[in-house]
């Protein structure tokens, strides 16, 4: 018996994988975050899948620059639910926080978060036991949150 991708929506779609703490396991994130979305219905190249992409692609090099301790991985954890897809990126460093900084004229960095914050329709930091885990949803109706840069 075949089952159409449209019987499955109100399923919950779970991947969680752990990935080292290096540039080539931030790109790997994303590249097989991407595979599974393409399996759970998101189709690429459409907004959710490049947006899930980018804020995949930003959350991954955050917790490989910012999130790294010596001999500890980052996981990521996709959930669809709904047609929102939660992005979840967990590294150790409990202590360095996230933030949307300002525009900075001529800066070569720092507008990472600006993208994740103008392109989910929500994104926060909870802390872990051990480190921190920043999650983003695409999707769902953009919530204004007065509170960000």
């Amino acid at each position: 018996m075949t089952t159409s991708r449209s019987s499955h929506r109100g399923l919950v779609r779970v991947f969680t994988q752990r990935f080292s703490s290096t540039p080539r396991g931030a790109r790997l994130a994303r590249q097989l975050a991407l595979v599974e979305l393409h399996d759970w219905g998101v189709a690429e190249g459409t907004e959710q899948a490049d947006g899930a992409g980018l804020v995949i692609a930003e959350l991954a090099a955050n917790a490989v620059a910012h999130g790294r301790l010596p001999g500890r991985d980052f996981e990521l954890r996709l959930t669809l639910l709904g047609g929102v897809v939660r992005v979840e990126v967990s590294d150790a460093r409990r202590e360095r926080r996230p933030v949307v900084r300002p525009h900075a004229y001529g800066a070569e960095s720092g507008y990472g978060l600006r993208l994740v914050d103008g392109l989910a329709s929500d994104w926060g930091v909870v802390d872990r036991v051990v480190g921190k885990t920043v999650w983003a949803e695409i999707g769902a109706r953009r919530v204004p949150r007065p509170d960000r840069g």
